[in-house]
């Protein structure tokens, strides 16, 4: 029988035992106070044999919906996307998946040299000069920009549009609770950030302003108006992005950006309910030994062979702690690795094709739940999210979709009373016309 762990035989158990000298199990408790021991049994199912387990935790993993039995409309920050077959291929590599930090160059390569592919693809796509090799997801990427800014910058108020991803705004408050950083949000106007009430609250007390491009809501910013308004004040201009969006957005970084962020879940790394994901963080050249994390360099050795090695490692979690305003050591690189060769496999043409098809698509369904009698909510160029309204709780048509084999819309009512009965929906270029067709339908006639 083939078994995926060593089963433990009661003779292995004694072998063991008499090999460090004790008699059972618990005399290795020993040194632990009798009182403070658990006496009780744990509410637990008692053990099973593996066959008869693992057919129990497959009858409770058919229960759930997932996008290999039900179409997905849902976004909001993880998208399914195609993924290259080739991703999970190489990160099954065990020198991969098996590998910790690249402290020892001359045996990590291999590591080193994907994290710097990465770095260059994330400058390439976002317009900047350096990035680092990744973070834990885009909303802490977002929070780091926020409190790099205020370091800069010496000031201590940020502001954030309120049509940045709800979850990254509580972990900017978050972050800023610590330093003692006010944030204050910017009131939105038709789905994009009002401009006219960003330049009220303009002053010399602002560190940064932090829009999202495009939003949550789908719709696409105006970033070279906001960024004259921004550095008008002297004041740092953060912009949030989908990276696939840039495969056909002009870049932050040509519309004078000063930190780009986000999250590389568009490329190869699935949704799994949620996480790991892979935030990166990109800067102009003067802010270099500012980024949080770590960088990845490309060097040669005594020899002229080209060569990789971490950089501008001399940095708060190594020997300026009293001065740290970032205490992220680490970063995503088996994640990275996934986004890195997504979009090699993908290439320059195949991203933009992806995100062209991400446009078109999303427009059709939009016209076609026109069609079957939804309205939107905001007009407007978009990229692959739109805001519809509805007649009834989100919740109430979501749990009919289901039943249908369809995953609904984010309700954006859980995150903002003031769009209650409003489904924020994603299409992708994995949905096909007649998927598109069904979902406008089936949404049409609870609507009714």
């Amino acid at each position: 029988m083939k078994h995926r762990y060593l089963p433990m035989t009661e003779q292995v158990q004694k072998e063991m035992l008499d090999t460090i000298g004790v008699s059972s199990v618990d005399e290795l408790f020993e040194d632990i106070p009798e009182k403070v021991r658990f006496k009780g049994e744990y509410n637990i199912k008692k053990a099973e044999p593996e066959t008869t387990l693992m057919k129990e935790l497959s009858r409770m993993a058919a229960k759930n919906a997932d996008l290999r039995s039900h179409t997905s409309f849902i976004g909001a920050g993880v998208y399914d996307h195609y993924m290259p077959v080739i991703v999970d291929h190489v990160l099954s590599r065990s020198e991969f998946y098996t590998a910790y930090t690249p402290y020892q160059p001359e045996i990590s390569q291999g590591e080193l040299q994907a994290i710097f592919e990465f770095q260059t693809m994330i400058c390439e796509l976002t317009g900047m000069d350096v990035a680092n090799s990744s973070m834990y997801d885009g909303g802490t990427a977002l929070a780091e920009a926020a409190m790099l800014s205020a370091g800069q910058t010496k000031r201590k108020k940020v502001l954030v549009s309120s049509t940045v991803h709800p979850e990254s705004r509580d972990v900017l408050r978050s972050y800023a609770k610590g330093q003692y950083i006010e944030v204050v949000e910017i009131p939105h106007k038709d789905g994009v950030t009002d401009t006219a009430a960003l330049e009220e609250m303009m002053s010399d007390e602002i560190a940064a302003v932090i829009v999202q491009y495009p939003n949550f809501f789908g719709r696409i910013e105006e970033l070279a108006k906001l960024e004259g308004i921004v550095h008008d004040k002297k004041a740092m201009f953060v912009v949030s992005s989908n990276p696939l969006a840039l495969g056909v957005l002009t870049p932050p970084g040509k519309l004078g950006a000063d930190i780009v962020i986000g999250d590389a879940q568009p490329f190869g790394i699935p949704t799994a309910f949620g996480g790991p994901h892979c935030g990166y963080f990109a800067v102009t050249k003067k802010l270099m030994r500012k980024v949080p994390g770590r960088l990845v360099g490309q060097t040669v050795d005594e020899d002229g062979q080209r060569g990789f090695v971490l950089t501008l490692q001399a940095r708060e979690q190594h020997i300026r702690r009293d001065k740290a305003t970032s205490n992220i050591c680490s970063n995503q690189a088996l994640n990275a690795l996934a986004a890195s060769v997504a979009m090699t496999a993908l290439g320059k043409s195949g991203v933009k094709e992806m995100a062209v098809q991400n446009i078109q698509k999303a427009h059709y369904a939009k016209q076609a739940l026109k069609q079957n009698g939804l309205e939107t909510a905001f007009e407007g160029p978009s990229f692959n999210e739109f805001v519809i309204k509805t007649n009834r709780p989100v919740k109430e048509i979501n749990s009919a979709l289901l039943q249908k084999g369809i995953i609904g819309g984010y309700d954006l009512g859980l995150t903002d009373s003031d769009l209650n009965h409003h489904m924020l929906v994603a299409v992708t270029e994995l949905r096909t016309k007649e998927e598109i067709d069904t979902f406008a339908k089936e949404l049409g006639d609870y609507h009714e």
